[in-house]
């Protein structure tokens, strides 16, 4: 398993387009892969879930992944919630 804490630098935060984007990025890996922040943690694939995080600029977030690209999944998602892929 693969952790990382990574804070979320999207200009947009919590918009329904950012979070659907990010979906679509953690669909891109096999690995199962969670994000918690707040006290809640929820599959990082989730539409419903990831829209009731909250995902507001400044938060701090631990991205977990665990499957055979569960590193690549960590870096993938860290690259997009600092705005480098967004």
């Amino acid at each position: 398993m693969t952790k990382k804490n990574i804070r979320v630098k999207l200009q947009s935060g919590a918009e329904v387009r950012p979070i659907a984007l990010l979906v679509q990025e953690a669909s891109k890996y096999d690995s199962v892969i969670y994000i918690q922040a707040g006290g809640r943690r929820v599959n990082a694939k989730s539409i419903m879930g990831m829209m009731s995080l909250g995902l507001n600029t400044g938060l701090e977030l631990e991205v977990s992944a665990d499957g055979k690209d569960e590193e690549a999944a960590v870096a993938g998602i860290d690259c997009f919630l600092s705005g480098k892929g967004a």
